[in-house]
């Protein structure tokens, strides 16, 4: 991959940060949980984060970075859809909404790394892809918890 396609992609990935952050804002300011508002003004904060980080890889191509590993339960697997983003909906319709967008974040970064044939590049997108897996973790934790209360 040549070094305008990496910048190409990292300015994608820094556009799709912004987005996920203004919808985690979006999500906080129109929930009702107190539990929910604190959840997603959290993520909006890591996303603002992430997109730094990604600026910086930006600015120098050979920063270090690593985001611990985390297991994947494969729980926004089970989910076939989830509605809209609307007043209205459930805590845990909103969770899985954000759970499959993390879902589709881990998932294009790691498509773009195995795409790579630069080894720092493609470890860039490999901790990417660890990076919005910990957040689908939360969000599947989350979800567990809220829609399907019968595990409390």
């Amino acid at each position: 991959m040549d070094k305008q396609t990496y910048r190409d992609i990292l300015d994608d990935a820094i556009e799709g940060e912004i987005e996920a952050q203004r919808f985690y804002k979006e999500v906080a300011e129109k929930v009702q949980s107190p539990f929910l508002n604190e959840l997603f003004s959290a993520l909006a904060d890591e996303e603002g984060m992430h997109r730094k980080i990604l600026e910086g890889f930006r600015e120098k191509e050979d920063m270090a970075i690593h985001f611990p590993t985390v297991l994947d339960y494969h729980v926004a697997e089970t989910v076939i859809s989830s509605p809209p983003l609307s007043m209205d909906m459930s805590p845990a319709d909103a969770i899985a909404l954000a759970m499959k967008k993390e879902e589709a974040a881990m998932q294009r970064y790691t498509r773009l790394a195995e795409a790579c044939t630069d080894a720092a590049q493609q470890k860039v997108f490999f901790e990417l892809a660890a990076m919005e897996r910990g957040h689908k973790a939360k969000m599947e934790n989350a979800f567990v918890d809220i829609g399907y209360p019968e595990v409390w």
